[in-house]
């Protein structure tokens, strides 16, 4: 008994262990990286000492080769207008053991004394996942099996914690951040940055020079981002229970790193399983429906509500998206009184069984929405619907409330062009010129949208991180007013080490990390989206002033950013020039 008793609690003892290593804000183990090793390298290094210099946002580094010289340099030179966050990587590798290593950041301060604060900086030590790749048609849908795809290590993530040890014959990535307060007068600021190990201290100067425009807050962006959330998914991660004051706790930092990025809408399921369970939390509904045993029906919004409220007070408050009235297998799930058990209908758009299931619930849920004064920012969303199934929808939800708008990530229909509220798609599309100068004059979102089809660009964890940059850049040449991808954190099962999933390329379905951890993609994401603002705020100006030689200028940066041009030139190649030209108007 006493065996029994002592060998539970050392089983206890080990499952708590292995928790705590799993816990999303703690340290744990990377992968072993499949690759070999390139031993010259490490063999050009000619010393034990901890290396330190300053890369680029633009690669992703190997951790297990040794960085060559190019592109590496002893200091970084930025700029930057007020309010702007920007970025670089420093790139520590070392021939030995380096533990404990940590990076300390400091004030900068111009010729006159002012200063940007040291909270302004930030560093993180880029962590590294699980990738794959593209299939063979050059995109990444479909099922994936085990074995088909080349896989191997890629720097994504960027972690919280301020000090690690780094192995011998490692590369480390650091992310160094600076987020220039809207403040800050004109000029360079100086400053460095202290990496500490046992052995010695290095201090790698930098500088900011920051102009006298300034940006927005992100609140205030005009950029439309439509990044999907996975509520689901984080009390997973969490191991808490949906909707619990634990599960809120645990979605406020990850909500205020979305508001922060600009986001304007609020992902919301008014069905259970909207996308037939392909990923790997099911979505849930946040409406209870229930049929009553006189066959008259019941919705109960508490769930709703407490999201929707959640997400405004973090700040997200323009649009409200509701998947989803034809999810993808056409199955509605409810509460039968009766029966006394969840059941399910079957029934498709335009049936008389769809009509009777929907009407009396759009009919109630139009009642609470001007309840609650929610009902002019609500949508009723769908994403990649035939056009026939969405025009019978559409009656019925116009039955409803002939005011009630509508939203849809898909194809482009010339019938629904002036029906949709919000309408986004993908990137191979096209809008005609008419509609889209009529639907931006409405002020209409008019956004474009990236997943799996795209082999380029994109933001999966193998991506080139300039591709997510070109996102901006491709919305502000095309006219779109901003960008949807579908998935936000819908964490695989092991996020933090491998990002491969078995129906889409790596990174497909999530942005940022446990943790909550930011990663090289989502914040290459913001860059773009802040360099869209900046070339709407001098369209505007140059346009007013009728200077039509900058605005010239400034549109001839826009022309290479079209697909097609990654087939034959990497997107930094294209990004990096068109930034420093951008910034020196």
């Amino acid at each position: 008994m006493v065996n029994k008793f002592f060998g539970a609690l050392v089983l206890l003892a080990l499952q708590q262990n292995v928790w705590a290593q799993m816990a999303p804000a703690n340290d744990y183990r990377e992968l072993p990286d499949p690759k070999p090793v390139n031993k010259a390298s490490w063999d050009a290094v000619n010393d034990a000492r901890l290396h330190v210099a300053f890369g680029t946002a633009d690669t992703r580094y190997e951790k297990r080769n040794a960085p060559d010289n190019n592109g590496l340099t002893p200091t970084w030179n930025a700029k930057a207008w007020k309010g702007e966050r920007v970025h670089t990587q420093l790139v520590l590798w070392t021939t030995t053991a380096q533990p404990a290593v940590s990076i300390q950041a400091f004030a900068l301060e111009d010729a006159k004394g002012h200063k940007i604060g040291a909270e302004a900086v930030t560093t993180g030590f880029v962590r590294y996942v699980m990738t794959d790749g593209l299939n063979k048609d050059g995109g990444g849908c479909g099922y994936r099996k085990p074995g088909e795809f080349d896989s191997s290590l890629v720097a994504d993530g960027i972690d919280i914690l301020n000090k690690k040890d780094i192995p011998a014959n490692n590369t480390q990535p650091v992310w160094l951040s600076v987020q220039v307060p809207a403040n800050t007068p004109a000029g360079t600021y100086k400053g460095n940055l202290s990496v500490k190990s046992a052995a010695a201290t290095v201090n790698m100067p930098y500088e900011v020079t920051v102009s006298d425009r300034a940006l927005p807050a992100p609140k205030d962006w005009q950029f439309h981002l439509d990044l999907w959330q996975s509520p689901y998914a984080i009390a997973r991660v969490y191991g808490v229970k949906s909707w619990s004051e634990a599960h809120f706790k645990a979605m406020k930092p990850y909500i205020k790193m979305l508001a922060d990025a600009g986001q304007k809408v609020i992902t919301s399921t008014i069905i259970y399983d909207p996308w037939n369970s392909q990923t790997e939390d099911i979505y849930g509904t946040m409406v209870k429906w229930t049929k009553k045993k006189n066959g008259s029906w019941v919705y109960d919004y508490s769930i709703f509500d407490k999201w929707v409220q959640f997400m405004m007070d973090q700040g997200i408050r323009k649009e409200i998206n509701c998947y989803s009235m034809i999810p993808w297998n056409l199955k509605f799930y409810y509460y039968d009184e009766a029966a006394g058990k969840d059941t399910f209908i079957v029934a498709k758009p335009g049936s008389p069984e769809y009509s009777a299931h929907w009407q009396p619930m759009l009919n109630d849920f139009v009642k609470h929405l001007k309840v609650k004064g929610w009902f002019n920012i609500t949508a009723i969303a769908m994403d990649e619907r035939p056009m026939e199934d969405m025009l019978q929808a559409m009656a019925v939800i116009r039955k409803a409330d002939k005011d009630f708008k509508l939203s849809l990530a898909g194809s482009y229909h010339a019938p629904l062009a002036n029906e949709i509220h919000d309408y986004c798609i993908a990137l191979r599309e096209a809008f005609p010129a008419d509609v889209m100068k009529a639907r931006l004059e409405k002020g209409l979102p008019t956004t474009f949208y990236t997943c799996c089809t795209e082999g380029f660009p994109n933001t999966f964890t193998f991506s080139p991180p300039a591709e997510s940059a070109f996102m901006g850049w491709h919305a502000a040449l095309k006219g779109y007013n901003g960008y949807l991808r579908w998935a936000f954190n819908c964490w695989v099962a092991t996020p933090l080490q491998d990002s491969r999933f078995r129906s889409w390329s790596a990174g497909d379905t999530y942005f940022v990390y446990p943790g909550p951890r930011s990663s090289i993609r989502f914040e290459r994401l913001v860059e773009g989206i802040q360099d869209y603002e900046k070339i709407r705020i001098l369209k505007a100006e140059f346009t007013k002033a009728n200077n039509t030689t900058a605005l010239n200028k400034l549109n001839s940066l826009l022309v290479p950013f079209e697909e097609a041009t990654l087939k034959t030139t990497p997107a930094a190649a294209v990004l990096q020039p068109a930034k420093q030209a951008l910034n020196e108007f």
